[in-house]
């Protein structure tokens, strides 16, 4: 098995094997401490800097990293785990049972936690002996193991963790193959080498820099003359500059995640004010009115996939039976004559990036020849989350980045009282659905559950999925890749 970097990039020139890898990203990461850490682009830094009790292949499938195996009890409430002999952490502390539980408890306990919520099954861990764990569940959790392969499952330094308390973030130390050197907010991240590193036989960079710019553009234009080796996110629009260019290539795979226009369906008073929260048969017809792959052609210079759910229509555990709809302006025009309301007034909050802008605007236009009246209310990301939380909105346009597994793209947004619930919409038979689809591990059976909540769900529309883009990286031609990883980590292990 490979580690990230090692599986990601690895330089086909002897000449530049010591060379520092540089990164451009989108933004820059909040808290480098995995427990507190919630933005998209800090995995993208921990992935070098954090090893994993579990990591995925390109097919999603788990694999083991800083574990060696795991074995389920019979009741599926209890997860023991093995460990890697022979892995230190940073400082040189040894990786082992205690090690592995304080983290898990850190993770479950530390005030401001964002693992919290993800690790909620879990009752108390135990440690069994030296190189093995217990991690006793509240009730069956088969997504428990793919929660692991990301921030959940990152083991940091007890002794750094304890001795920094609240600084830990600011110099985390962790047991990735690079090790953290500096940070300067909005201009760099270094790593350098760990020399320590269980599978050092596989890392071909001295150094890797990760550097923040915000502008697709610019990142873009860094790439072209040569002060960056790689790009996160590149714009769709930014494609056909390098396309034909023999310096640089492109690699891309569908997301995990998607984009939807999120509905006030319960959320505050606000959706019972406006026709679209109050009655399904608005939001049916807002859906109708919606050309996607108009919406992807124009928005996304095609660089999406359609869909209609929670998963793209490629996922093992998307619902055949609810195909997305096709266009449809006159049934849309008579499910609004129907509900007495012929010319609806709708306000998308749309956050301020260029993407999200454009998808309005399409919306906007292709809703408008159903009657609506769509107006497009631009805000601050930061400040639409809050307004979000808050239920100060009508619909909202908002994309989610996704999880392997598909429960990490439901209970947060769906489930009665959640969190990411913007949308305020709760369903017992809903919330029944994916309990039982989080109790089996066999995939047939969680699919006969998500089918159940496909029903409810895609009848009921809190949310109207739009589609799932394309991650799109610009690299050098003198780096060679493995395929990209649909986690948007850049790739998989193999």
């Amino acid at each position: 098995m490979r580690t990230w970097l090692a599986a990601a990039l690895s330089l086909w020139m002897a000449a530049i094997h010591a060379q520092t890898l540089r990164i451009g990203l989108a933004e820059d990461p909040d808290i480098l401490d995995p427990t507190l850490g919630r933005t998209f682009v800090g995995r993208i830094v921990f992935a070098g800097l954090c090893d994993k009790l579990f990591d995925l292949d390109e097919k999603l499938n788990v694999i083991p990293m800083l574990a060696t195996g795991y074995e389920w009890s019979a009741d599926n409430k209890a997860l023991t785990i093995r460990l890697r002999p022979g892995v230190t952490f940073h400082d040189g502390e040894k990786l082992d049972a205690a090690a592995v539980k304080f983290n898990l408890d850190r993770h479950k306990g530390l005030q401001g936690s964002a693992r919290r919520a993800e690790l909620a099954s879990v009752a108390s861990v135990d440690v069994v002996d030296a190189m093995t764990v217990r991690v006793n569940l509240s009730g069956p959790d088969a997504p428990l193991l793919t929660v692991l392969t990301d921030r959940a499952g990152m083991m940091v330094s007890p002794k750094a963790a304890q001795a920094a308390g609240d600084k830990f973030g600011a110099r985390p130390v962790c047991s990735g193959p690079f090790r953290f050197v500096e940070r300067v907010a909005q201009d760099r991240i270094v790593l350098e080498r760990y020399p320590g590193y269980w599978d050092k036989g596989r890392i071909h960079f001295e150094r890797v820099t990760y550097l923040p710019i915000i502008d697709a553009t610019v990142r873009l234009a860094n790439l072209r003359a040569g002060q960056l080796d790689l790009i996160e996110r590149m714009a769709a629009s930014d494609v056909p500059q390098i396309k034909g260019d023999a310096r640089f290539r492109i690699a891309k795979v569908v997301e995990l995640g998607y984009q939807g226009v999120y509905i006030n369906v319960g959320k505050s008073e606000l959706a019972q004010k406006n026709p679209i929260g109050r009655d399904p048969r608005v939001r049916e017809a807002f859906e109708l009115a919606l050309d996607r792959q108009g919406i992807v052609q124009v928005a996304m210079d095609g660089e999406a996939e359609v869909g209609n759910q929670w998963v793209s229509p490629s996922n093992a555990y998307y619902a055949k039976k609810h195909p997305v709809p096709k266009r449809d302006l006159a049934r849309a025009k008579a499910l609004l004559k129907e509900a007495g309301v012929p010319n609806p007034t709708v306000t998308m909050m749309t956050p301020t990036t260029s993407d999200a802008q454009r998808i309005a605007q399409v919306v906007q236009a292709m809703v408008k020849e159903a009657g609506f009246d769509a107006r497009i209310q631009s805000t601050e990301f930061a400040t639409s989350l809050t307004l979000g939380d808050k239920g100060q909105y009508e619909a909202y346009v908002l994309a989610w980045s996704g999880r392997a597994d598909p429960d990490g793209n439901l209970q947060n947004h769906l489930g009665c009282g959640a969190p990411l619930n913007y949308s305020g919409y709760c369903s017992k038979a809903v919330d029944q659905a994916m309990a039982e689809a989080r109790a089996q591990r066999e995939p047939a059976k969680r699919m006969l559950a998500y089918d159940r909540m496909a029903d409810e769900v895609l009848k009921d529309r809190p949310i109207i999925y739009l589609f799932h883009r394309h991650w799109l990286w610009g690299l050098s031609a003198k780096l060679s890749a493995s395929a990209p990883c649909p986690t948007a980590w850049f790739a998989c292990r193999t």
